[in-house]
């Protein structure tokens, strides 16, 4: 049915402008690089345009800033009129991120200076590694504040196009949807949008898929489009979804699949359309929606996305049907689980349902060999979960995990190991295994402890307060001084890098410490002159990048102390204290 005939020419322009004006708003940044951090709710967003934090711009003449959102206004915060080239202010308007560069002392122009090939060579190494936490963190702050693009030897598109990989690649949805919130116009916001709506679509969560077109209304790519078509007419939006759909069409859409579907839907469509698409999700869910006795059976080609929602809407075939005798079937199933398409407890009670004889069982680890590789793991798992003995149920999680791994499915065997070892006795874990043991044992215990202070050791003393509230200068020179001579007047303490790192800092915040003292150690650190370069030019957002790549799959805690002297020493340089304070904290207290 044509549009053109539910709508005359006036409401026709009338609805077009309705739906493609936008205006792009912004929320008070939140900093989640913190100690404490916690997760970004979605309950958690504000749209409350009075808030707004404010971005500032360096005025290198007077010291004077202004705020990013009074730009369109031509207003600063003192109402004075501010004149700027048209070409200028669309340099400075073009900001995508999240937090305001004052939140971790850096600047509106932090990438100025960078040189973009090396921006290139960095972000394309390490977006393939399995970045810590850490380096995680401190990755998002570096393309998530809100800043111009580099411009030397790299084009805004490139830089916008690795702040869309990392955040698919962080697969924080909230996040995700926070910066389309803030980022309207955003120019991969297509790619991040059916990244989201996808993600939820797949667990059968329409409602939760369907929400971010509430926050971005307009888009522009083909799939995008059909998602907020079929979210309309889901929420009864008819009239709407069709309008948009008709302008799609005349723009050179050709879905006659997706078109059959959506009438089908709509009650356009008076007779039943059985076919069955895997183009794509939505056109797998319009299949399933509309085909009444749907039936599809997943390959080792199905994308992972249709085999989550093939499991979500329990469309899979259930354990008990599985035939055992089809190895194929079963090999389809590990390879899936070790690609995250398939749970890993489903291929597991799957295993459970593997006849063995009693000998068979009892002679495990001599005789698996004659079997099939499924049916190799399937009798090892079993006599693992038979086992008491510690040491013999260790040998046999460990050849588990070399099935696996020589089949190159090592990651089906993840989730299921952890909860085993998670139910051993660690103390009764013997040398032999303790590595495989520590190696794969998922660490969920990421509760924020108390700092225990020691005023014995310098790095672990009350100290240390002044980089969680800073205080008075004179009053800290004092408490300082105080807890020096308590604890130096041992001739024997020898100052640590630790100890060094703390004291530099109070140094670089213009904290007065008695000679004396500082004599005792020797303060100097050899910073590449590559670098030194980048910091006397202030190069912020490359050397942040540098610093990602030193962190890279390590924790801050597990750097040894002489490079996390020179990452402090650094960021002392750059007067990067808030950033710099973060590490401290993470790295030099004892929690209890």
């Amino acid at each position: 049915m044509k549009i053109s005939k539910l709508l005359n020419k006036k409401n026709y322009i009338f609805f077009l402008f309705l739906i493609f004006f936008n205006i792009s708003t912004a929320n008070e940044p939140e900093d989640i690089w913190n100690i404490d951090k916690s997760k970004i709710e979605t309950n958690k967003i504000e749209t409350n345009t009075e808030n707004k934090n404010q971005l500032e711009i360096s005025n290198d003449t007077d010291g004077d800033s202004i705020s990013i959102y009074d730009l369109n206004n031509n207003k600063n915060n003192n109402n004075q009129t501010i004149v700027l080239e048209e070409n200028n202010l669309q340099d400075k308007v073009s900001l995508f991120g999240i937090y305001d560069p004052d939140q971790n002392n850096l600047t509106i122009d932090m990438w100025k200076k960078s040189e973009g090939n090396e921006i290139k060579k960095i972000l394309n190494k390490i977006i393939l590694q399995d970045l810590s936490e850490d380096a995680t963190d401190l990755l998002e702050v570096a393309l998530l504040t809100n800043s111009n693009a580099p411009e030397t030897n790299i084009t805004r598109d490139e830089f916008y196009n690795f702040q869309k990989n990392f955040l698919i690649k962080k697969k924080d949805f909230n996040l995700i949807k926070l910066f389309l919130e803030k980022n309207k116009n955003f120019i991969g916001k297509d790619d991040l949008i059916n990244y989201y709506a996808n993600h939820y679509l797949a667990e059968a969560n329409i409602e939760r898929s369907c929400e971010i077109f509430d926050i971005v209304d307009t888009v522009s790519d083909d799939y995008t489009s059909k998602l907020k078509i079929y979210c309309l007419v889901n929420a009864n939006q008819i009239e709407k979804a069709l309008l948009i759909f008709d302008l799609k069409k005349e723009m050179g859409l050709i879905d006659t699949f997706f078109e059959k579907k959506l009438f089908e839907i709509i009650g356009f469509e008076t007779e039943a359309n059985n076919e069955i698409s895997d183009k794509n999700l939505l056109a797998l869910h319009l299949s399933h929606r509309t085909v009444e006795n749907f039936n599809y059976i997943p390959n080792e080609n199905t994308p992972k996305d249709i085999w989550k929602y093939l499991a979500s809407t329990n469309l899979l075939e259930k354990i008990e049907s599985i035939d055992l005798e089809d190895i194929e079937k079963i090999k389809l199933l590990e390879k899936a689980t070790h690609e995250m398409k398939y749970d890993e407890e489903e291929l597991f009670n799957i295993y459970t349902r593997f006849q063995f004889s009693f000998n068979q069982l009892l002679t495990a680890k001599d005789n698996y060999k004659t079997l099939d590789k499924s049916s190799q793991r399937a009798l090892i798992y079993q006599k693992m979960l038979l086992t008491n003995e510690i040491n013999e149920k260790m040998e046999l999680a460990e050849l588990l995990k070399k099935l696996f791994k020589d089949d190159n499915m090592e990651n089906a065997f993840y989730f299921e190991l952890s909860k085993i070892l998670t139910e051993l006795d660690s103390a009764e874990i013997t040398p032999e295994y303790t590595s495989f043991y520590e190696t794969n044992l998922i660490n969920e215990d990421t509760e924020i402890k108390k700092i225990k202070f020691n005023n014995k050791i310098i790095h672990q003393s009350k100290l240390l307060n002044y980089f969680i509230d800073k205080k008075d200068v004179s009053k800290m020179e004092k408490e300082t001084d105080d807890i020096l001579k308590s604890i130096l007047k041992d001739k024997k303490y020898i100052i640590t890098t630790n100890d060094e790192i703390l004291l530099e800092s109070l140094k670089y915040d213009g904290i007065k410490i008695s000679k004396k003292f500082t004599n005792r150690y020797d303060s100097k650190v050899n910073i590449p002159p590559d670098l030194q370069v980048k910091i006397n030019n202030r190069d912020l957002g490359l050397i942040l990048l540098r610093f990602v790549e030193i962190i890279g799959e390590d924790q801050l805690n597990d750097l040894g102390s002489e490079t996390l002297n020179f990452i402090l020493i650094t960021l002392n340089q750059l007067d990067l204290d808030k950033i710099r304070n973060k590490i401290i904290l993470k790295t030099l207290p004892i929690r209890v």
